[in-house]
């Protein structure tokens, strides 16, 4: 007699079934994995439940899933993609639009599904800590927006814990802006009409240009141009700046190949005074494009503040009670990873053992008493040479710091696996002898922070440098035991803490609390997914200014012989610049590359042969 299904399984199959109906087609897949939840095409990826399966957690699972079956029932991929901006920060933004579209218009007249996206909404504004924010810049502009818009279309759905910082929101827009959240619920029933409110809304925030129409016109004309241009080589201040765009676009992609036509392309436009207008003009909103302000003065790079940055320890950035939360959502996340990474750990863990075995010199003078002396000892207690001391291996003692991009970018399976990484390697190496520390860098807040504002309260001078609030994590450090900073590593998972990333003075920090380290090697592997971004350090400063800087830490610690440096890209090829580098296509291949990479590192034949290939790269990353 077959067995009764659990709850958990009954419950999948009734949730599974309900994300069907409402999305009004039987071929939605379902798959229960841990981790986040994702929707891509037609198949919906949904948290693993408990076997517990507490009313918080049905209550949310029910929540996601009924999300995305709205979208799959009220959203159209062509019509979203025709319209979609290609800047970073527009784009969460237009998507979280959209979002908020689906689920008002899709819940009107079903009031169990209101419940279950309300209950969901509160406990995210709840977990993001809204309730606790006192700045505007606190709250991302995607989220901000998506609220806005939500509370136009349907005041009740806002949850109260948000209801403080969208006050705040409300006082930075413009009447512009708020006629266009005007029109967003206006046209909320029709996609395609939402699609171009929320296009002008956008423009009016400066996160992208103007209405697509509009782009679809102004792309016509500038291509005719660049036709005209390509006959009669005639360069017309119009088209050196529609190819210095299309440079400065290509650079986010391959700088390396494109750094030295932009340069050209901008030393052009120096010569003509009417090419484009002065930067002071320009608006400074995010991911804006614009022409990047030459740094007149050559000065180097430098911050236009310290005094808002901070260097903090995971535990003070949320309450002991989120902070198990998290550590439990880790859990159940590695449960699904252990299996692969601890072989690969194990693995790793036997071949470090087996470097590490005690070696001890014999038949000395002074040191440690050798029992197996120990009978000539008696009948000769004057016998000298009755002596053993233990010799020193280099292996033992080493130290390793793991730094951890923690930008926006790295939200959702990427920074889940480099948590799960992080601990099972912290869990390998602790075992081996080896001390590890765990190190995340981001910034403060969105759009610049306090930085920002003292920089606008000065007047705007001109070449501010970086122009944004630093936060500097330490989540495990050297001298720490795993089993006392195991819960910081859950905070990697809260999304509110993901902002922008500025490699460069990360990467410095972590080399001077590695320099500082007693242990005669220190090893340095830096996790990221993308260069160094910070739209409002950008938009007033040259746009390789982040780049330039990371490429000239890498090079000064490199040319070193203190720290051995590895990094490993996710989807983002850093061989470009870092010497020793690896670059992952999925973020799964994570954890077995850091093992390798580490073994390679400790394995003597192997380092040597790394290093020849690092050395004749050099030059490439030069």
């Amino acid at each position: 007699m077959p067995a009764e299904p659990s709850r958990s399984e009954e419950f999948k199959r009734a949730t599974a079934g309900a994300v069907r109906a409402i999305a009004g087609s039987d071929e939605v897949q379902v798959a229960y994995q841990p981790g986040a939840a994702g929707l891509a095409g037609k198949r919906a990826r949904l948290p693993a439940p408990t076997r517990a399966l507490p009313p918080a957690e049905v209550a949310r699972l029910r929540g996601i899933a009924d999300a995305m079956a709205l979208r799959l029932r009220h959203h159209d991929d062509a019509i979203h993609a025709a319209r979609a901006p290609v800047a970073r920060d527009a784009r969460d933004a237009y998507d979280a639009l959209e979002q908020a579209r689906v689920e008002i218009v899709g819940a009107a007249h079903m009031q169990g599904v209101a419940a279950n996206l309300q209950r969901k909404l509160n406990e995210d504004a709840e977990a993001e800590g809204l309730d606790r924010m006192s700045r505007a810049e606190q709250l991302s502009t995607a989220q901000a927006l998506g609220l806005l818009a939500r509370e136009r279309m349907d005041p009740a759905s806002i949850p109260a814990a948000a209801r403080h910082i969208l006050d705040l929101w409300r006082e930075t827009l413009t009447g512009d802006a708020d006629r266009a959240l005007d029109d967003l619920a206006a046209e909320r029933a029709d996609q395609d009409a939402f699609a171009r409110a929320a296009r002008r809304l956008l423009a009016v925030m400066d996160l992208a240009e103007a209405e697509a129409e509009s782009e679809e016109g102004e792309d016509s004309e500038e291509q005719g141009e660049q036709g005209e241009q390509s006959l009669s080589q005639d360069n017309s201040s119009e088209g050196e700046t529609q190819t210095r765009e299309d440079d400065q676009d290509l650079l986010s992609e391959a700088p390396d190949s494109l750094e030295s036509e932009a340069s050209d392309a901008e030393a052009d436009e120096e010569t003509d005074d009417d090419s484009a207008a002065a930067p002071d003009e320009a608006p400074a909103g995010p991911q804006q494009r614009r022409k990047p302000v030459e740094d007149e003065t050559g000065a180097a790079y430098h911050a236009y503040t310290r005094a808002f940055d901070e260097e903090i320890g995971a535990e003070q950035l949320c309450d002991p009670e989120e902070l198990a939360r998290l550590r439990q959502q880790l859990d159940q996340q590695l449960q699904h990873l252990h299996g692969v990474v601890s072989k690969l750990a194990n693995r790793l863990q036997r071949r470090l053992l087996a470097q590490q075995q005690r070696a001890w010199d014999f038949d000395l003078e002074e040191g440690l008493l050798d029992v197996g002396r120990l009978a000539r000892v008696v009948a000769d207690p004057l016998l000298p040479l009755s002596f053993k001391r233990e010799r020193e291996m280099e292996f033992r003692d080493t130290v390793v710091t793991l730094l951890i991009d923690n930008s926006g970018s790295m939200r959702g399976r990427p920074i889940s696996v480099a948590a799960m990484c992080s601990d099972i390697l912290a869990r390998t190496l602790e075992r081996c002898a080896v001390k590890v520390e765990i190190l995340g860098f981001t910034t403060r807040a969105w759009k610049g922070g306090q930085s920002r504002e003292k920089w606008v309260a000065d007047g705007k001078p001109r070449n501010p440098g970086r122009l944004n609030d630093l936060r500097h994590i330490v989540y495990k450090g050297a001298d720490e035991p795993w089993r006392r900073a195991r819960r910081n590593l859950g905070l990697m998972l809260r999304e509110g803490l993901l902002k922008e990333n500025i490699d460069g003075e990360a990467l410095a920090w972590a080399y001077r609390r590695l320099c500082a380290r007693p242990e005669h090697r220190r090893i340095l592997m830096v996790i990221s997914d993308g260069a160094p971004v910070d739209d409002s350090t950008l938009s007033v400063n040259q746009g390789s200014y982040l780049e330039r800087h990371l490429r000239d830490v890498i090079r000064d610690i490199e040319s070193r012989d203190f720290v051995e440096l590895v990094a490993i890209g996710i989807g983002h090829d850093v061989t470009r610049y870092y010497r020793r580098a690896v670059t992952l296509v999925d973020a799964e291949e994570l954890g077995g590359t850091m093992m390798k990479k580490l073994a390679e590192l400790f394995d003597q034949d192997a380092a040597e042969s790394w290093a020849r290939a690092a050395a004749l790269r050099a030059p490439l990353v030069a």
